[in-house]
């Protein structure tokens, strides 16, 4: 006869009473870093912050990659790295930010696969894909594992769930691969 076992549910909840842990620190790192490039990426594109080419330039280099109506799309893509790094660096609906992390970057490697995997190794060559796919992964990770105690998510006792964690990645799969899809019409 099999024997039947229950695993316990992990919760943030339960967890408080233990205080913040490594792992916690290293989660609040990782959406900080993430949630802070993913923001600013966003402001060069919208606003020409940091250098960046700004909405005009944005929307003629989406038009010209084959993106339909390049200024709607420079909102859609500006708008998801600003709100979606802002919520990874307080830690609010993390899955929901990392999924607009996931979708993004699967634009970004599709655009750039024609080049080799990844070229030569500096921050001003843009045929490398390893750095798109660093911050897709890390949004995977920050799905599945959520925001942890510090942060937003965490004071309201939410997160570190996985069925969420697997949900939004679906969906940062589904945005992003619809919208690679919108390109091909």
């Amino acid at each position: 006869m099999a024997q039947t076992r229950t695993i316990p549910a992990i919760s943030y909840a339960e967890d408080i009473d233990e205080g913040v842990t490594g792992v916690d620190a290293g989660l609040l790192v990782l959406r900080a870093v993430v949630g802070v490039i993913l923001a600013g990426h966003g402001a060069q594109k919208l606003l020409g912050w940091f250098d960046g080419p700004g909405f005009d330039a944005t929307a003629a280099t989406l038009a010209q990659a084959g993106y339909p109506s390049g200024r709607t799309m420079t909102w859609v893509l500006g708008l998801s790295e600003i709100v979606g790094g802002f919520a990874l660096v307080i830690g609010f609906l993390t899955p929901l930010a990392a999924a607009a992390v996931i979708g993004v970057m699967i634009n970004a490697v599709a655009l750039k696969w024609g080049y080799d995997w990844s070229g030569p190794i500096a921050a001003t060559d843009p045929r490398g894909i390893e750095y798109e796919f660093l911050l897709g992964a890390a949004g995977v990770a920050l799905a599945l594992t959520g925001a942890g105690l510090v942060s937003v998510d965490g004071a309201l006792g939410r997160g570190g769930r996985l069925a969420p964690g697997v949900a939004a990645v679906l969906l940062g799969v589904a945005a992003g691969v619809g919208v690679l899809f919108l390109r091909r019409l």
